[in-house]
């Protein structure tokens, strides 16, 4: 074998060198000159500050900790509610206030679930097998057959390829969102959304434009307007994702979204659609489906449908459902799904002996709906009050028609208009919000829900006594109005001056 000279190798490195591009050449000579800079340049050490004795024991006087919690007013809307109402058992069709017995108008227990004998026994039955809780997530060791057997039945009852089962029904929409809506990405939501609705925005970290609630002319504006941006950077428009998320059933207005538009920009635009029901699953539709049935929507069109078992159902917890790679996916990023125990088995077969009564009961269906416009009907003719929401739903808000113009002053005049509700046999609230982290401020409202249940009697009485405590208290501050010594009218005065100020 031939020997190769070493002078060979060193020619045809230097032939090598001078046959390299230029540009090549002057990178590799910064590259070393950088790497020998960092190697002889000496690491950044600040000077330590030594404290005298004295110097620390000033110091440690000075400090005063942060408190462990903030502090909470006195005069804070839950605390005062906790001493002025106290419920003893069950939030059935009646609740009992304070020792009083009341028509219940303030839970969301729309089909009467709560109470009824036989979820009841069914939840008894589990408790004896399975114990309180499964003391851990779906992943280890939370899984119970019970879970399996509700998902299956939740799938099939909305004709969906697969659902999962989360333990809490706000984390399952906020949950949800994130798992697949990422940094860089677009969502388009109703300025009007729920408040899990708006911390799963949150936590997506994707780009939000809202819309005005139900306004699909300036939604069609925005997703134009976005197109005109794809076209001026189509490399980009390739990885971003967009969504559109909506409620079916808007708890904060009671209104019901425009599906089969939204349907139509979907595929327009080619957009995803994420539709909270956490209002509308077993309310809507004739067999309580949800708002794909009350629109004839095949749930084929939409991306991912969201509910809550805490409603209509009368269980904790909540479900999503959708095709089997969409729902594959949360189980391994849904974090409420991951990190959170698993719904307690008792409650998950409650659930499951809930939907089949709802299955083997649709005349309840009937009966809520015709309990819905008969109560929109009678809340119609009240003198002094406006009503928010569809006919239909079950969900209404009362507000005033002439407010104030001071927030606080409207909720003080609702929150005496329950009162004397109450007194009469009402049970009826106020929507709270948590103002400083809510993306709108929303108007002062007294929130209505409708049972089921209820007789004509009952919902004729229920509006003649509220439209009195109306008439009442509108009256009474009329006419404290004109005193100008009052409390009230000394506020109002205050107020004017500030904003004059201003």
């Amino acid at each position: 074998m031939a020997v190769i000279p070493a002078t060979w190798d060193m020619y045809d490195l230097i032939q090598g060198v001078l046959q390299a591009p230029w540009y090549h050449m002057v990178f590799e000579v910064a590259l070393v000159l950088l790497i020998v800079k960092i190697y002889i340049s000496q690491s950044f050490s600040p000077e330590k500050t030594v404290l005298t004795d004295k110097e620390k024991e000033t110091l440690v006087e000075e400090w005063v900790p942060e408190p462990l919690a903030p502090d909470v007013p006195d005069d804070h809307p839950i605390l005062k509610s906790m001493e002025k109402y106290c419920i003893e058992g069950q939030n059935g069709k009646y609740v009992t206030v304070n020792g009083k017995s009341c028509i219940n108008l303030a839970s969301f227990n729309f089909l009467s679930m709560v109470g009824k004998k036989e979820i009841e026994d069914e939840a008894l039955k589990a408790l004896k097998v399975y114990g309180v809780g499964s003391c851990g997530p779906r992943g280890f060791y939370g899984t119970m057959d019970v879970h399996l057997h509700l998902e299956d039945d939740l799938a099939k009852f909305m004709n969906c390829e697969e659902a999962i089962l989360y333990s809490y029904g706000f984390a399952t929409i906020a949950s949800a969102i994130p798992a697949y809506s990422k940094r860089g990405d677009i969502i388009y939501a109703d300025e009007n959304v729920g408040f899990a609705v708006q911390k799963g925005l949150t936590a997506s970290r994707s780009h939000i434009r809202w819309f005005r609630h139900n306004d699909m002319e300036h939604l069609e504006s925005l997703l134009i307007e976005q197109e005109k941006l794809d076209k001026k950077n189509p490399k980009k428009a390739k990885v971003t994702r967009r969504f559109i998320v909506v409620e079916g059933l808007y708890l904060n207005s009671g209104d019901i979204c425009p599906l089969p538009k939204l349907v139509e920009l979907k595929w327009k635009y080619k957009v995803r659609i994420f539709l909270e029901e956490a209002m509308s699953f077993g309310v809507l539709g004739q067999t309580g489906r949800g708002v794909t049935e009350h629109f004839e929507i095949s749930p084929d069109h939409i991306d991912l449908i969201a509910a809550s078992l805490e409603t209509a159902i009368a269980s904790t917890g909540g479900f999503c459902c959708g095709k089997k790679f969409i729902i594959d996916h949360q189980r391994l990023s849904g974090l409420g799904y991951c990190f959170s125990a698993s719904q307690p088995p008792m409650l998950a077969s409650a659930a499951l002996q809930a939907l089949k009564m709802l299955e083997s009961k649709p005349r309840i269906l009937v009966d809520l709906r015709e309990n819905c416009e008969r109560f929109h009907q009678k809340l119609m003719n009240m003198p002094g009050v406006k009503v928010i929401g569809d006919p239909i739903s079950p969900i209404k808000h009362l507000m005033l028609a002439e407010p104030a113009g001071d927030p606080g002053l409207d909720v003080r005049t609702l929150e005496m208009v329950v009162d004397n509700a109450m007194n009469d046999g009402v049970a009826l609230t106020v929507s709270r919000y948590l103002e400083p982290e809510e993306h709108l401020p929303k108007d002062p409202s007294i929130r209505l829900s409708v049972n089921c249940e209820l007789t004509h009697e009952e919902i004729d009485r229920s509006a003649d006594i509220i439209s009195q405590s109306f008439q009442a208290v509108l009256g009474k501050l009329t006419t404290r109005s004109l005193d100008v010594s009052s409390p009230l009218n000394s506020v109002q005065q205050d107020n004017r001056s500030l904003k004059a100020s201003r």
